[in-house]
């Protein structure tokens, strides 16, 4: 094992998936000259040459299509947003054309492509920088949607996304491509199956169920929680379509209550989704209501003070496990 940052697990999947297969090409704006807006393909033009690392111009739509429809001819491409706020721009593309090709061709066309680039709030962004719009894209039948909150998990699943014969959706985090942690030696292929949560931290009175960089503020959480003697069960979702429902369940039903920590807002989120879930599956196990942890319901402020409140944090999961213990 050695220690990495994110961005560098990032750059070695994409670059071990592109020795692997000539088919595999990286294209968004920046990643090339620039290495990567934030660093995250570093070095990758200097090997692969500009026919396989392609910088485009500002035109998501456009490069998005591209995209697209060079799956057809056997291509397997990562594309990179600069944020997946700017997917808006190429949603038609994603939505009407990578996630519906499978099914409308009748099955004579797969489409094996990589939409990449960071999710949700990094800072003092604005509204239309700050969105998380994992929910969003989960709900597309046809599209896989990971949210990896570490540089292993970030690897392996990359690896896996690129691999898969369908459009995957794989949402980063500003702030956490300077995040360092341990990953296998690079010659090790370790591919992490898209659609398997992860126990982080293993528990007996709640379970924290997360994902994404805010899952941070749940492993804060079950920190302070151990210091009055209450285990908390922290389980990283890693994919959010599919989800793993069984493992969220058979937790729930070790633990009897649950908390859903989100960054995204409150109406019709992954949570909602977890809730109804476990009320249908597992309602008898539960000795508390479950309870979801959002952000505001307003666009993201720009002011750090509000911001602050706007975001989930640890203190509101050590309050949302008391309530649901009854403390």
């Amino acid at each position: 094992m050695r220690t990495i940052q994110f961005r560098e697990a990032v750059a070695e999947a994409m670059s071990e998936e592109m020795r692997r297969d000539e088919a595999v090409y990286l294209m968004g704006e920046e990643v090339a000259e620039y290495n990567g807006a934030y660093k995250a393909s570093k070095g990758m033009l200097d090997e692969f040459g500009p026919e396989r690392v392609i910088d485009t111009p500002i035109a998501e739509a456009g490069f998005s299509g591209i995209g697209v429809g060079s799956t057809m001819t056997g291509a397997r491409p990562i594309i990179e947003f600069m944020t997946f706020n700017f997917s808006l721009v190429g949603i038609d593309q994603i939505i009407n054309n990578a996630a519906k090709i499978r099914q409308m061709s009748g099955g004579q066309f797969n489409c094996p492509i990589v939409f990449r680039g960071p999710t949700a709030s990094a800072g003092q962004l604005g509204a239309t920088h700050s969105q998380a719009f994992e929910s969003w894209y989960a709900n597309c039948p046809g599209l896989k949607v990971i949210v990896p909150s570490n540089p292993a998990d970030a690897k392996g699943l990359l690896k896996a996304a690129i691999r898969d014969d369908d459009p995957v959706i794989f949402m980063e985090s500003e702030q956490m491509y300077g995040d360092k942690g341990e990953v296998p030696e690079t010659d090790e292929d370790v591919v992490i199956p898209i659609g398997k949560a992860d126990i982080k931290r293993e528990g007996s009175d709640v379970t924290i169920v997360s994902f994404g960089k805010i899952i941070k503020e749940a492993y804060k959480a079950a920190d302070e929680l151990a210091k009055e003697d209450i285990s908390a069960e922290v389980i990283d979702l890693r994919t959010v379509r599919p989800l793993d429902y069984d493992a969220i369940l058979e937790s729930v039903k070790k633990t009897n209550r649950l908390v859903i920590l989100e960054e995204a807002w409150p109406f019709g989120n992954i949570s909602t989704e977890i809730t109804y879930k476990v009320q249908e599956e597992a309602f008898d196990y539960l000795d508390a209501p479950i309870i979801k942890i959002n952000t505001a319901d307003t666009p993201a402020p720009y002011s750090p003070v509000l911001l602050k409140e706007w975001l989930p944090s640890s203190e509101d999961v050590v309050k949302a496990v008391k309530k649901v213990m009854y403390k």
